[in-house]
């Protein structure tokens, strides 16, 4: 159940309605109550007073300005979504969808103008219905400063849209969040001085029994955003395993294997039911329960700089040291345990959960290939090796890996026939941060 309530709480966050149509709601709700204010305010300065003719103008101008500026809102916003996705990667859109300041002045503008329709069906003249002029006044100054608020709001909104392109800001924020997440999702550092596993527990003890389960398959596609582990658990017996075969940031394609059960269970088509429902699938990938598809996103910003459409070695540098950020948050923590066992013997089984080599892997492999000619990025990811190497012990796994792209990297640069100076520096670079 939390699990949905954290994926409701997602596609809000994700949502350019919700936000506006709880200000349009606000809107009608606050015309509403200063119309009341102004039918139990006997008398007004006479500056603060307003005229029908006067009233009408001004809510007419107020609103026919506040729709205008909500089509620049709205316009401007698919034109940043529309320069990221092909500048820098479709996946960081994602991020722009749950930007919170521009959802704000979208939301303040279209409120205002729901604001002055409202107040504006109240205004009366002599000739109208009863014959006694309505003319809200106060309702009808609040309508002028609402418009001056929405004028300033659509100044910022185009300032922040502006510097929001930078392209530091967009991995800044991507860094930002999927090193929250990370913290959230993998485990501390081991602490235990007796403990000198600190690449956490791979699932080798987590042995599955023998004979033929029960295999549960998917009903849907789409991308793994959550599991709900607790649910797993509640449908086995005592004494039963399962081994769950996806894991968040997988694809769920339609009858292929979601989970395995020993011994089956007795009602197998209630235990298929809330297998699946414990499996939330969605439309896109998220980083709810999945800090690796930010290491994902970094890595495609990267790869994009680096094409030949876009050749930009200088974002590539830049997308590689915000990858090293986080790439070295996740080798400071131990990985998701792949294995979860209950008092009663109950067991579950996670071998699809990412290890440090993967996150290296993922994070790393494709830009080195696509930077084999380009000695400049290749001595920047050998720095990069180089850094996160020295913030691990000395007897850490992950230093394995990192040593090995690191002559992957030579590999290449000797493979790929880089003219002679070039091909040196790479090599001194590798000499003076690997060399023996």
């Amino acid at each position: 159940m939390l699990v949905r309530l954290k994926k409701i709480q997602e596609d809000l966050r994700s949502s350019l309605f919700f936000v506006p149509m709880l200000f349009v709601v606000g809107g009608a709700a606050f015309a509403v109550l200063m119309l009341y204010i102004d039918d139990r305010v006997d008398s007004l300065p006479s500056r603060l007073t307003a005229t029908v003719d006067s009233s009408r103008g001004v809510l007419t101008v107020v609103a026919s300005a506040t729709l205008s500026f909500a089509g620049i809102a709205f316009s401007i916003s698919l034109l940043l979504i529309s320069l990221a996705s092909s500048q820098y990667s479709p996946r960081v859109v994602h991020g722009l969808f749950r930007d919170p300041f521009s959802k704000r002045v979208m939301g303040v503008v279209i409120g205002t103008f729901t604001y002055c329709l409202v107040v504006m069906r109240a205004v009366r003249g002599p000739l109208e219905d009863s014959g006694s002029p309505v003319v809200p006044s106060i309702a009808t100054l609040v309508a002028v400063v609402l418009g001056v608020i929405s004028i300033l709001a659509i100044i910022a909104f185009i300032s922040h849209s502006a510097h929001s392109m930078d392209v530091s800001k967009i991995l800044h924020r991507v860094t930002h969040q999927t090193i929250k997440r990370t913290r959230e999702t993998w485990p501390d550092p081991v602490d235990d001085e007796d403990d000198d596993d600190d690449d956490g527990d791979d699932g080798s003890e987590w042995s599955e029994p023998s004979g033929d389960g029960c295999s549960i398959v998917f009903d849907d596609h789409g991308w793994v955003q959550q599991v709900d582990y607790p649910t797993l658990f509640e449908l086995l017996e005592e004494g039963a395993t399962l081994r769950l075969d996806t894991a968040p940031g997988r694809y769920a394609i339609p009858n292929t294997p979601l989970c395995t059960i020993w011994p089956a269970p007795d009602d197998i088509d209630a235990a298929t039911r809330e297998a699946r429902a414990a499996i939330i699938v969605g439309q896109t990938r998220t980083t709810q329960q999945d800090a690796a598809y930010g290491v994902r996103q970094l890595a495609d910003v990267a790869l994009k700089a680096l094409s030949p459409g876009v050749n930009d070695p200088t974002t590539a540098q830049d997308a590689v040291f915000h990858l090293a950020a986080v790439v070295r948050e996740m080798l400071v923590r131990r990985p998701p345990d792949r294995g979860r066992s209950g008092d009663d013997g109950r067991r579950l089984l996670l071998p699809q959960l990412v290890t440090h080599r993967e996150v290296i892997d993922v994070a790393f492999d494709e830009i080195r290939l696509a930077a084999a000619a380009l000695p400049t990025v290749q001595i920047y990811l050998l720095e990069i090796f180089h850094l996160l190497s020295l913030s691990l012990d000395d007897d850490a796994p992950a230093r394995e890996a990192l040593n090995e792209h690191a002559a992957m990297i030579l590999e290449s640069s000797d493979a790929a026939s880089i003219p002679g100076r070039d091909g040196s520096r790479v090599r001194d670079a590798y000499e003076h941060r690997f060399g023996t």
